[in-house]
Parts: structure tokens; sequence; C-alpha cells
């Protein structure tokens, strides 16, 4: 029971009593404390109905000074759910009141509130400067009301005078006035500490907080961490779990920001989880779910820079050879294209020093090609580097030397950018003044060149400083019209006339490839066009940055690369366009040729394969990049990557399809797509062309041929002509030729990259097409909606196994929009026996259109199976099914686990309950024995139940367990229980053991629950050889010992039904490795699948039980992480020592040690080691009925291992993962670790 459950009951009584009486001033006062109570346990809509009661009870019969404390609270709960019209009606009534009865108190009140919902009105706005100036005023206000306060009563408002020093903090840090956010903070730390405020408070937590911010944004990392973490601990310690959570995120974003990517992804998932704690915090789950995806795209892009970084080495190794040679120039080109794409990298992720250090190599090329439109360039994005290192003299130092090289050259854009940026750094170090100027001076060199990207920026900056630094309304409004006026004239005109100057080495033929005309970055608002490389550069307005600690990060999936530190606009950094290696330019949709937006990772647009994956056509130019002549793309054999399904394929220049093999075995030699972005195999299928994202197709780490196959056939049904689709026929493909000679594996291929340039495929052949009616249907509601198939989907649609009444969609990133045409689709197809929409992002939306959609069907009899598993569903969910007679008469099986239920489900789990349901899963959604408690009474001898899986639920007590295990034993066909991670007293383990007996249980899943040995073979003794049905037992991490091995193996009737065996986590030891060994060589062992990860067995234990298995029945076994600690590597480490040291200097060393008999010793660990891995590759090699091994983390690599496991036949294709200490050897069509944790059988 929560701590305030008692509050809350007698709160309730109180209440009651009151109401009864027809006292209605305590009758309001109740439902208002009730309400706070509901609002401190985050409950938030809860609490709104009793604070209605409150206002209700009030406004009909109490004087209207009892209204002040219900405007509050109706107001704070409506900011806390983001319904800020609300918030402010109420927040505003309060001041009003406030000030007609005099009351300063309440004046002060309301101030800080309206302040506040201003300020989050600014937060979730993409430029609402008028909030934030609101925000400022009465924070201002209030701050002088508490001031006065407090003189006149010292401690009294205190705690409202350190939160006004907050809020103005809060406000201008959002201003971007850092250094003023900072003595503020700091100030109201001061006074806590002067007036002896507790360690543990409220209003320190907040000061900490945003002091933490401030100093992340001034880059002083360390003084970051110490007041977030601050901040974290008093939050945990007062119990503020909101606050603990956005703590979190503010450190998630502290390691985002210095590139310790694992240490955010950590940070995020600790403040999901306390998220998940809230019942209605779902903005904040949805924020931080954001941030997770954005961690996860740096990731990959700190890889892509450090292999770029290879790159660009390898080019500087190659210019020694090009000196003084004809492809010096061409080498140098190489090596500017190399460090743009550095360059764009590097602000992504926001690596300012990288960035800075590459900039500097970029400005040395650009002096030896003596190109000085290049070199202004360089030196423009020098000065964005120091700038964003808030080293703001060297960042005008260089933006000056950029404005005097484009001047010099009579580059109008480079000089009207410049200024811009040059007014950016005035204003952040206070010269506002001198900044409006410059900004002004870039706006009128924009006019003076026409270039309307360039205008819209200034302008943006121009209004925010009149809006802002001078509060100058009447010009701020007249250069919003303007603003205005020039986004519709954007809007209107495709294309913006090109700049007047050329680059020095935009005409030198093919070394250059020519500019691609206009395409948007930014939404509708923002323009960049490849023919400009610096436009790049345009800045965003300003007022555009928020705090990231109570939203996402600044940067997205798909437009991280404009995200900045400023909190007053985002930039791009430079882009340039001299790529010798990328030749081909996109025309629709993309940034400039070498600065993409991070939305070009993820999709090349192409018909309906735009959200899917392709690439665009290359373009021919013809003219100079100073040529204003329009230009049309044209397709040829030579340059083709991925044609687009309206254009032809022209082979007339001699690209034959054999071509793969003209070059013998050798391997072919054809120039390789360069565009790091386009990572396509093409595919000829008929007379026409698909390309394939190889990665979509990965098991383990290698290609799938049946992926592939699967992927090739859906994206060529999407490219037919309608007519053709209408039939809803299918291919089903037989083969993949190259050379004409059938591919056994896309593995066998040289490289991938060989099959991505376009000058050579894989030709596809088609066995026959076969009906796939809901594929047609699914994709003609996708057209109907206006959406893009998604090809996930389309795939698992294609591979339904067993019938199209059985749809699995899992995992397929479907939210409430995108899985419409899917229910549309349903709804049309109208028979549904089983539904898997596991692992997607759908909430109550969805289930609500599905209760309409089984409302709506015919089919109103036969089972049905739903698993909507790890989505976000809500308890409204669960009362959607209650609602729809249909869908509750048909329910069997219902798994809706990893969703955030809360006990608020309790009622709605009991009424289903009470119908035929034979399964329910209902881990890890956050109820608590109140819950359990429900499930339980709702049962009675009658029940059809015989599957229920309710772990890692917190706050589950013992007493509700022994209730409903008790329960449980007097259904009739009850056979599987699930308790993993959920605390197991003895009186629990008492009633299993009796449920044990008197049921045929045959799935006990009690993992995470450290019962220890003894109550573990207590659980063991109750299956007798007539009850004995078991077939898969979990007793993981439960604190098991050998013992309880020992005491397995002399257990006949339990060894012999027992399929699936979990044991890992517990520490067995070397002891309890020679137990299992025994364990598995026993006649009357069954097992299929066993996991012992992470048991402490040893080498030796991992090699006898291996070698325990030839000719057993195991089929899938997990001994990872079982090494002893150094146990591998200590081997290795001597071996290594030996090599390296001087013989005399290692004979004198031993000796030293222990004279004679060192020697020998390591000589025999170095033989231990050779003789270990040879031993070990003996006995994967006999254990032929393995299917999936995992031996993972144990010290040894499983490079050696692969090749054993590959050569011996196993009945079917071998696969393999192995990665650095990952070692996972399968055979199809088994899976490893592609699999989630929650649908594995462990």
């Amino acid at each position: 029971m929560k701590k305030d459950d008692g509050q809350l009951v007698a709160a309730r009584r109180a209440y009651r009593n009151a109401s009864e009486e027809g006292n209605r001033q305590e009758e309001a006062r109740w439902a208002n404390v009730i309400g706070d109570i509901f609002k401190n346990r985050g409950e938030y809509v809860e609490a709104l109905k009793w604070f209605r009661l409150d206002y209700e009870v009030s406004i009909k019969y109490l004087p209207e000074k009892h209204l002040l404390p219900t405007c509050q609270s109706l107001g704070e709960v409506y900011l806390r759910l983001h319904h800020f019209v609300d918030a402010l009606i109420y927040q505003k009534r309060h001041l009003d009141l406030a000030k007609d009865t005099d009351d300063l108190v309440e004046q002060q009140r309301a101030s800080t509130q309206l302040g506040r919902t201003y300020h989050e009105m600014f937060l979730k706005s993409e430029n609402d400067q008028t909030s934030l100036r609101n925000a400022k005023k009465y924070f201002i206000s209030a701050m002088k009301l508490a001031h006065t306060l407090k003189k006149s009563n010292k401690h009294t408002f205190l705690k409202e005078y350190i939160d006004a020093h907050n809020n103005i903090g809060m406000v201008e840090m959002d201003l971007d006035n850092l250094e003023e956010a900072e003595k503020w903070l700091i100030k109201g730390l001061q006074i806590c500490d002067e007036e002896e405020v507790v360690e543990n408070d409220d209003g320190r937590t907040r000061l900490h907080h945003n002091l933490g911010n401030v100093y992340m944004e001034l880059r002083k990392w360390d003084k970051a961490r110490i007041n977030i973490e601050k901040d974290i601990v008093i939050c945990k310690n007062i119990g503020h779990c909101q606050g603990e959570a956005k703590g979190y995120v503010n450190l998630g974003e502290l390691h985002y920001r210095v590139q310790k990517y694992e240490d955010a992804i950590l940070c995020y998932e600790k403040a999901m989880n306390l998220a998940k704690c809230m019942d209605d915090e779902h903005a904040l789950a949805d924020q931080i779910h954001q941030n997770i995806k954005v961690v996860k795209e740096a990731t990959k892009v700190l890889e892509d820079l450090k292999k770029e970084e290879q790159n660009l080495k390898k080019l500087i190794r190659n210019m020694v050879l090009a000196r003084g040679t004809s492809g010096e120039r061409k080498c140098l080109l190489q090596q500017n294209a190399s460090l743009d794409r550095l360059i764009e990298k590097s602000s992504i992720i926001f690596a300012w020093k990288k960035h800075c250090e590459f900039a500097k190599k970029k400005k040395k090329i650009a002096s030896e090609l003596f190109d000085k439109e290049k070199l202004g360039d360089s030196y423009l994005v020098i000065g964005e580097s120091y700038q964003k290192l808030r080293n703001f003299n060297k960042a005008t130092k260089w933006y000056t030397k950029s404005w005097e090289t484009y001047k010099s050259i009579g580059n109008m854009e480079g000089q009207a950018l410049t200024k811009i940026n040059f007014g950016d750094v005035l204003d952040s170090v206070g010269k506002w003044s001198d900044a409006l100027e410059a900004f002004s001076e870039g706006y009128s060199i924009a006019c003076q060149a026409n270039i309307l990207s360039v205008q819209l920026s200034a302008l943006e900056n121009m209004h925010y400083s009149h809006m802002i630094r001078f509060d100058n309304h009447e010009e701020a409004r007249r250069l919003q019209s303007k603003i205005e006026k020039l986004k519709q004239l954007i809007s209107n005109n495709e294309v913006e006339p090109l700049r007047d100057s050329c680059s020095e080495t935009d005409t030198e033929g093919d070394d250059s490839p020519q500019k691609s005309s206009v395409s948007k970055i930014h939404g509708n608002d923002e323009l960049a066009f490849d023919n400009a490389p610096l436009i790049s550069l345009v800045p965003k307005s300003k007022g555009t940055k928020h705090r990231t600690s109570t939203k996402s990060l600044e940067a997205s999936a798909t437009s991280m690369s404009s995200q900045t530190v400023s909190r007053k606009r985002g930039r791009l950094v430079l882009s340039d366009d001299e790529d010798d290696e990328n030749k081909q330019q996109h025309v629709d949709g993309s940034t400039s040729n070498e600065f993409k937006s991070r939305q070009s990772l993820n999709s090349h647009v192409d018909e309906h394969q735009d959200a899917i994956s392709g690439c665009t056509p290359p373009v021919h130019l013809e003219e100079s990049a100073c040529s204003h002549k329009g230009r049309s793309p044209t397709l040829t054999a030579e340059d083709f990557r991925c044609s687009r399904p309206h254009e032809p394929f022209d082979a007339s220049n001699g690209v034959s399809e054999n071509i793969c093999l003209k070059n013998g075995h050798s391997g072919p030699i054809f120039d390789a797509c360069e565009d790091e972005y386009c990572k396509h195999l093409i595919f000829k299928v008929e007379d026409d062309f698909v390309h394939v994202e190889p990665v979509s197709c990965k098991l383990g780490d290698k290609l799938s041929m049946e992926d592939m196959k699967v992927e090739v056939a859906c994206l060529y049904f999407l490219k037919l002509i309608k007519e053709n689709r209408s039939r809803g026929l299918l291919p089903i493909i037989q083969h993949l030729k190259c050379g004409g000679e059938v591919l056994e594996s896309l593995n066998l291929l040289y490289t991938p990259k060989d099959y991505m340039c376009g000058k050579c495929w894989i030709e596809v052949s088609i066995d026959r097409w076969v009906p796939k009616r809901l594929v047609k249907v699914y994709v003609d509601c996708c057209k109907d909606l206006s959406q893009s198939p998604n090809l996930k989907l389309l795939k698992k649609l294609y591979n339904l196994e067993v019938s199209e009444d059985e749809i699995d969609v899992s995992d397929c990133e479907l939210e409430d929009i995108s899985a419409a045409p899917l229910l549309n689709a349903l709804h049309l197809h109208k028979t549904v026996a089983a539904l898997n929409l596991s692992h997607n992002l759908l909430g109550n939306e969805t289930m609500e259109k599905l209760k309409n959609l089984f409302l709506s069907s015919s089919q109103k009899y036969g089972g049905l199976v739903l698993d909507l598993h790890c989505n976000r569903f809500g308890p409204t969910a669960l009362f959607q099914i209650c609602e729809c007679s249909v869908l509750l008469s048909r329910l069997e099986v219902v798994n809706i686990s990893g969703n955030r239920l809360t006990d608020g489900c309790a009622s709605y789990l009991s009424t289903i309950l009470q119908n035929s349901l034979y399964s329910l899963n209902i881990q890890n959604c956050s109820i608590t024995s109140r819950t359990v408690q429900k499930v339980t009474d709702s049962l009675n001898s009658g029940s059809l139940l015989s599957e229920l899986f309710i772990g890692y639920n917190s706050f589950v007590s013992g007493n509700a367990i022994v209730n409903l295990l008790d329960k449980l034993a007097t259904l009739k066909s009850f056979s599987q229980i699930n308790l993993n991670g959920i605390k197991l007293n003895k009186n629990a383990i008492d009633s299993l053991c009796n449920l044990i007996k008197t049921s045929c249980l045959s799935h006990v899943m009690i993992g995470e629950t450290s019962i220890g040995t003894e109550r573990a073979v207590q659980l063991s003794d109750s299956w007798s050889s007539e009850n004995c049905e078991l077939v898969k037992l979990d007793l993981s991490y439960c604190l098991l010992t050998s013992n309880y091995i020992m005491k397995l193996v002399t257990h006949a009737p339990l060894i012999s039904s027992i399929l699936h065996l979990n044991i890992g986590g517990n520490p067995l030891m070397q002891e309890g490795g020679i137990a299992l060994a025994s364990l598995v060589k026993s006649p009357n062992c069954c097992l299929k699948t066993v996991n012992l990860s992470k048991c402490q067995l040893g080498l030796g234990g991992i090699l006898g039980i291996l070698h325990s298995l030839t000719n057993m029945s195991i089929e899938e076994l997990n001994l990872s992480e079982n090494a002893l600690e150094h146990e591998y590597d200590t081997l290795v480490k001597v071996k290594a020592h030996e090599e390296e040291v001087n013989k005399d200097m290692f004979e004198h060393e031993v000796a030293a040690d222990s004279e004679d008999d060192e020697t020998p010793c390591v000589d025999h660990l170095f033989e231990s080691k050779s003789t270990f891995i040879q031993q070990l590759s003996s006995a994967i090699s006999a254990a032929k009925q393995l299917r999936v091994l995992n031996i993972s983390n144990n010290g040894f690599s499983g490079e050696t291992f692969y090749a054993t496991w590959s050569t011996n036949s196993r009945g079917s294709l071998t696969q393999s993962h192995i990665q650095g200490s990952t070692i996972h050897l399968s055979v199809e069509p088994n899976q490893c670790c592609s699999i989630k944790p929650c649908c594995t059988r462990f």
C-alpha cells in the first residue's frame, strides 16, 4: 500500500461526512485535500475531478475568497496536463480575486503560476516570444511581491522568495543571458544557505536543476554535473518522482553533449522507469523516448564520423604520392569533400572541438587550392566552431576574416551570412544595439543579392532583437508582417536565383559535381540550395531553442544537423559543393550534396518507397555552376543508382548484365556508389529495378536470403502500375542470380558494396504469383489516407505463416496515425482470429478504433488472441475492450504486458476475467497489490483461466500473492504461472507448493525472486511422478547453489519432463558445472532449451557441459558470462609479456619470483589456453543437435568457433553474430539477439 493511501482513505471519509452533513466549507476543503493527494501522486486527471468538485461547491455556496485556493489548484493541474488555455483562465481568475481582496500572498502565488504557464507555453512553442515576455513580466511581479512579504515576515515567505530567484534565472537562461541567469540562481542558493534552509528542500532542487542547465550551456561540464546530481539526490530524498526523472533527463543530456552516449541511454532509462511510476506523465515519457531515439541516432553518426576520419587519413597518405602530379588537385578536392562530411557530422553531435579541428584543416586545403570562396567558407566555419565553444573573441576574428574574403571576391551571400553570424556573437556578449545593426546590414546585403532565405533569417533575428532585447512592439509587429509576406513569397517560388559569384574550382569539369536545385530542410519556412553552398549557414529565428531537461533533445532524428547550443537559433554548418567522390546530386527534398539533413540517413524518396528506401536518380548537368539555365535530369546505365518506377533503364553504353564476371577471379572492377548515405543493393525484377538497404535484411552479422527475397517482392509489388496491383498478386521469388549463376547466399558476393553502384545488379527469378489480399487492401488504404506503406508491416503481411486471419505486425514502428491504414484494411478484411500489435507505439486511440472494428465485424463467434504488449496503452484501453461485447465474448488470450496500466485497470481486468479468458499477461504494467487482489476476487472455481503472467510489477505484497495462488488452486484447468521479479515469502512458497500438488502445472516461472536453494528444493519436492507435467521451469537469479543441481539430478520424474530450463544468474560455481554435466548426460534428461548464463561455472565448467552434449537432445544453450574474473585474460597477458620482454630479463624476473618452478607454469598456462580453444571447438562440433549457442563474454573471441560450427552438418544454413565479446552461433530459421527478450522462451 502506498504511504499516502491511509491519508486518502481518511480524506475520503471526511469528505463523505461533510457532504452528508451539508457542511459546504468542509466539503470543499476535503475535496481540495483529496485532489492534492492525487496531484502529488502524478494522477492529474483524478486530481482534476476533485478540484472541480471543490470549485463547484465553492462557487455555489461559499464567499468569493474561498475560490482562491480552488483556482490555484485547478490552474496548477491544468498546467501539468499542458492544458494551457484552461490553466490561464483559472490563474487569471485567481489573480483577479487576490487583487479584489487585496491579498498580497495570493497575488504572489497567482503571478508565479501565470509566469510558469507562459514559460511552459514558450517551451512548447516554436517561436512564441510573447509568452516569454509575459513569463518574465509575471515572474518579476512575483519577485517584487515576495520581497515585500519577506520584509514583513522574514521566514513565512522565504520559500516564495527563493523560488522567485529560480524563476527569473530560468527566464534569463531562455533569453540566452547565461551569465545573468547564473547570478540569479547562485543568489537563490546563497539565500538558502544564509537562511539555513535544509539540504533536502524542493526550492534547492529547482535551483540546482536550472543551474545545471546554465553550466551545460556555458560548457562548464563538471559544475553542470555536480548541480544536476544534487538535484537528483534531493528529489530522491524528498520523494519528488517527477523532479528526479527530469534530473536524470538533464544528466542524460549532459552525457549526450559530451558524446558519452551509453551513459546518456542509462540516464534516460532511469528517467523512463520513474516516469512510468506516475500515471499521467505521458508527455514526459514521450519526451524521454524521443531523447533515447536521438541518442541512438547520434551513436550512429559518431561511428560514421570515425570511419570518415579513417578515410581522410587514407586520402592524406595518398597526397604524398600525388604531390607534383596531375592528380594533386583531385586529391585536394577529395580531402575537402571528406572534411565537409566530417564538419557536418561533428556539428550534428555537438562535437565542436572536432568541428574546429576539421574546419582548420579545410582552411589549409582551401589555401592550397587557391580558391578564395572556399577559403571564406572555411573562415566562416571556424568562426562557427569558436562561437559554439563560447570563445567569442576568436569567433569575431574569424568572422571578420570571412567578411573580408567574401568582400574581395564580391560574394554577396557570404557577406550577408557573415554579418548575421557576427550579429549573433554580439548578441551573446550583450552588445544588443551592435547586434541589431549587424542583422540589419545582413538584411540589406541579402536584399541586394535577392536571396530570400537569407533575408528571412536576418528579418527573424531583427524581430527577436526588437521584441526581446528592446521591447519595441510596434517595430516587432512591422517586421513580423514582412516575415509573413516573405515566407509566402518563398512558398510561391520554387527556385531562388543563383548566386552571383562562382567558386574558382566550380568549372573544373568532372572534379566538381554540379549542384541541384532548391530543397527544403527546416519545415516550410527555411530553404537550402545546393547551388549556394553557404546557405546551410543561414541561422534560424531566435527564440526557438528551449531547455531539454523538460522536453526532448533539441536535435531530432530528422534535423539534428541544424541544432546548436544556443537557445536563440539553430544553424547548419558550412556546405561546399566539390565532392569528387560523390558525383550524383539529389534534386528533390535533400540538402546540399555534402551536408544533408539527418532525414537523408533514413529515407531517400521514391513514390511509394519514399518512406521505405531508395535513392533519387542523378542529374547530368552540362552547364557550369554559374549557369542560370534550366536543368533536366537524364538517367543512364553508367551512373544508375536507384531507378524510379516511371524511369527507363538505358544499357546502351555497353554495360552488360554479366559485368560481374568479366574480371575473372580477381573480383569485379567498377565504381561502387561513393554516397555514404546510399547503401542499397540493386535488383533487376523483370523490366524494372528495385533497391534494398542490406541492413534491413540481416540475421546476426549475415544477410538473410529469405528476408531479402521478401523485401524485393514487396518493393516490386509497390512499383507495379495500379491495374496490376489491383489483382492482389505478389511474386514468390525463386532465385537470385548474378552473372547467370544462382546465388546460394548473399554473403557469397565479393562485397555488397559492389552491387550498389548500378553498374552491376542482382537478377531476380520469379517462381509464381500468389494472392495476398490483405497486402493489396493495406496498400490501397495507405493510398486513400495519403500515407506511405510501412515496409516492415508489408513484409509481415507477406509472411503470414498460417492464414490471413492470424495477423502479426509486431515491431513495425506503428503509431496511432500510421496504424490507421492497417485498421481500415482489417475492417475490409472482416475476419481476424489472432492479432499481434506488440512492440509498437500505439495508444488508446488505436484501441478505440479496434473496438469499432470488432463492433462492425460480421464475425461474432470464434476465439480471439490479442497481443498488445510493449505499446503505450493505458487503463482506458481495457475499458474499450469491456465496452465491446463482441470483443469481450471472443477474447481468449490477451497479452498487454509492458504497458502502463496502473491500478486504474483493476475493475476492467475483473470484467474481462469473468468471461471465458484462457490466458492473461499483465507483466510490467505498474500494477500493485490492489489490482492483484481484484484479479483474485474475480476468479471462481468455474473460471477457464489456464495461464497467468503477473511478473515484474512492483509493490505486490506477499499476502496478495498467497491469496491469488490459493484461488488458482481451486481452478480446474490452470497450468501456467509467471511470478518473475516478485518477492516471494515463505507463505507464498507454501501456497505455490500447494498449487503444484493440486494442479498439473506445465510452466512455472519464478525468476529473480531470490527464493534460495532451500525453498527451490521444497518446490521441486512438490512434483511427484503422478502429477509431474512440468515443461518449463524458470529459477533464474534465485540465489541457487550447486546443491540444488545435485538434488535435481536425483529427481527423475522432474528432469524427464522439463523441456525448457532457465537457471541463469545463480552462483552455481564449478561444482555446479560438474553437476550440470552429469544432469545433461542423464538418460532421463529431455531438455531442449537451457539458460546457464552468469553462473560462474568457469572455463572448465563450460567445456564440461559442451562435452556432455554429444548425442543429447539440447537444441538451445546459453553459456555466456561464465568465465571467472580474468580467468582467460590472464593467459593471454602472460603470452604477450613473454613476447615483449628480453629473454634475460624474463629469466631474471622468474628467478626473483620463485626460482625455477615459475617457468613451467607459464608454459602450462599458455598450453592450457591453446588446449582449451581446441577442446572447445571439438566439443561444439560434436554437439550436433545444437541449433543455438551463446558463449559470449567469456574472454575469448569467436572467429575460430564459427568455422567449426559451420563445417559441421546441422541440417540447415548456419549463421553467426560475432562482434567484440559477443559470440552467437545459430542455424536458420533460429535467431539470436534479434528477438525481443519478452518474446523469447525465457
